[in-house]
């Protein structure tokens, strides 16, 4: 069972959610920054900075976040998991996202965080490491035929 009382469960759930969300992010523009200098070398330079400096305040939270249920503000949907309640996994022995939604606002954040904290940058993953071994596979076949 949870040892500890619901703050810590609380702070326990909040910074595996954020750095749940940190990793894949990281994970997501690491694998752009591959794409663009592998597939595209004349474009990679210049988004290689932008990508690099948009990503660093994706990390960032702000002290309020810890509130419940403040709604997050638009555009920064994927950085506040607030708008769900935080509490005991259903074996007890760990804290996070309490994901039985409560209403329908909490479904739709629900909703969101799948689609656009999870899918979609595994997919812009998937889709960066494709177009690299595509590139690395028909550069490989041009320089067999010379």
């Amino acid at each position: 069972r949870w040892l500890f009382d619901q703050a810590v469960c609380t702070l326990y759930a909040f910074c595996g959610v954020l750095f749940g969300l940190c990793s894949l992010a990281s994970l997501t523009v690491l694998s752009t920054v591959c794409c663009l200098k592998v597939c595209y070398p004349a474009y990679g330079t210049c988004w290689h900075g932008y990508l690099i400096l948009t990503h660093t305040p994706l990390c960032q939270q702000s002290p309020s976040s810890f509130n419940e249920p403040d709604p997050p503000p638009q555009g920064k949907l994927c950085l506040r998991a607030t708008y769900s309640h935080y509490g005991p996994e259903p074996y007890g022995t760990a804290c996070c996202i309490t994901w039985q939604p409560s209403s329908r606002e909490a479904t739709l954040y629900i909703l969101a965080l799948l689609i656009f904290c999870y899918l979609l940058p595994c997919l812009l993953i998937l889709v960066s490491y494709t177009l690299i071994l595509w590139t690395v596979w028909v550069s490989r076949k041009a320089v067999r035929q010379h």
